[in-house]
């Protein structure tokens, strides 16, 4: 009963404004993307407050964590679920964040599409040369760059099925380096892997919680190695940091 409650009060917060933001993306790209800074900013966090009322679902997002960040910056990050992205626009709702993602994501999934299109998120299409996809992480890069905004780039490429750490992949974090020069901040969340997707975020969030941090600021790197050690030494922190949340007593995970 709660469960139903719950999509009730999810639907009555954010269905009005997403119907209306579907209707708005054809018409006009700057009233969608004020529609979909007013879901960011005030609908999302209703929503995290409807899921721990009705379905006891809790966010920690380690606020010390951030004391270390720069003033711009790219993440890198392990992939668990599609709700990484509401999760990380709530625990770094003070900046302006954008995603570097597959382009399937911008069709077709109510709320997230017309948002990501509308934000000029990174769309990188999953068909093509590979050419064509770095060519759109490297225009993204110079976009980010002029308006400040916090590029977040996750290495795995897709979504985790048994909540451990895949392999991180080099081309698109080089690229967007490149593009950048930015400071590489690692980030680890948990939690999100068993609910990987639409329909197991709808079914699954009970008792459930999710959890981000900030883990560590490399340099801006500047050699193929130093990318390199980046990434595995990210992928190594993010490991341990998900072995340690997961030896938390039950009522604490």
């Amino acid at each position: 009963m709660l469960s139903i409650i719950a999509l009730l009060c999810l639907f009555a917060a954010v269905g009005p404004a997403s119907i209306l933001n579907i209707i708005a993306y054809p018409i006009s790209k700057p009233w969608c993307r004020a529609i979909s800074n007013y879901i960011v900013k005030v609908l999302a966090p209703r929503v995290f407050a409807i899921l721990r009322f009705y379905m006891d679902f809790h966010f920690f997002g380690y606020n010390e964590s951030k004391k270390i960040l720069p003033e711009q910056y790219i993440i890198i990050s392990n992939h668990q679920s599609l709700f990484d992205i509401p999760c990380y626009m709530k625990f770094l709702r003070e900046r302006n964040v954008r995603f570097v993602a597959k382009d399937n994501l911008s069709r077709h999934i109510p709320l997230v599409s017309e948002m990501l299109r509308a934000q000029q998120h990174c769309m990188v299409p999953r068909r093509g040369s590979p050419m064509q996809a770095m060519k759109v992480i490297e225009e993204f890069g110079k976009r980010v760059m002029l308006t400040g905004q916090i590029p977040i780039l996750f290495p795995e490429g897709t979504r985790t099925r048994d909540g451990n750490v895949g392999k991180f992949y080099s081309a698109g974090f080089r690229k967007l380096n490149e593009s950048t020069g930015l400071p590489v901040v690692a980030c680890a969340l948990d939690g999100g892997y068993q609910i990987r997707d639409m329909n197991k975020i709808m079914t699954e969030l009970r008792n459930g919680c999710y959890r981000v941090k900030v883990l560590k600021v490399f340099d801006s790197p500047k050699t193929k190695e130093e990318e390199v050690y980046i990434l595995e030494e990210s992928r190594r922190l993010i490991q341990e940091q998900l072995e340690q949340w997961r030896k938390l007593p039950a009522d604490q995970r």
